[in-house]
């Protein structure tokens, strides 16, 4: 628990071993699998079943921290402003190219949701935000992923634009900003966009959002 990873954190194999929310969960052992820039634990833990007999059972957990992302709108024009990226997870696994359409994201880091959200969408689209809106969270691969991610919505003009985007290059980023009509990207979902928190955000906007119709 004292040796730092790559990230300069320490206690890495503590985590869960005080969580007493759920009385049918006992944590018994947290094993530190790997320690980079991101953490895999494998927890042991008691598990009571609903007809009450106890079980032992192995979960493993990937810990990359939490993020934030944003759908910036305009509702004069009916657009969206999103980017394309290369993301390899996505290319190993079937994808046929690995260019993934997305709203903006990225990890809280030290950040507080609003700040991080706030940073990303500067980095990745040049825009400079007025207020945002907070939507709702959600766990998005809640079997074996630990990340909570953060959603918000902004509108976006002329007058919000601070810069092209595109990316840290020092960070190895490569990103295409995109301004799509709402109901292209809307049509597009399934085919061209098959990232799950833009479907999330994009169907919110159409559903309860800017572009839900009274």
């Amino acid at each position: 628990m004292d040796v730092p990873d790559r990230r300069g954190r320490t206690g890495l194999d503590q985590a869960g071993r005080g969580l007493t929310g759920n009385p049918r969960v006992r944590v018994r052992d947290v094993r530190l699998l790997t320690s980079n820039w991101f953490v895999t634990r494998a927890t042991t833990i008691d598990f009571q079943h609903s007809d009450g007999h106890w079980s032992v059972e192995e979960r493993e957990t990937y810990d990359r921290g939490d993020g934030a992302c944003i759908l910036l709108y305009n509702t004069r024009k009916r657009t969206v402003v999103l980017s394309r990226q290369f993301r390899f997870p996505a290319y190993v696994n079937g994808h046929p190219n690995g260019n993934l359409i997305e709203v903006a994201a990225g990890l809280l880091d030290d950040d507080d949701p609003e700040s991080a959200i706030r940073r990303e969408a500067e980095e990745e689209t040049g825009h400079t935000l007025g207020p945002v809106e907070h939507v709702f969270d959600a766990f998005m691969s809640p079997g074996s992923v630990t990340e909570r991610l953060h959603f918000f919505a902004a509108p976006y003009d002329e007058g919000t634009r601070s810069g092209a985007g595109g990316g840290l290059g020092e960070e190895g980023e490569d990103i295409e900003v995109l301004e799509l009509g709402i109901d292209d990207a809307l049509a597009r979902i399934g085919s061209d966009i098959v990232d799950a928190k833009t479907i999330m955000l994009l169907q919110w906007a159409a559903l309860s959002g800017p572009f839900a119709r009274a």
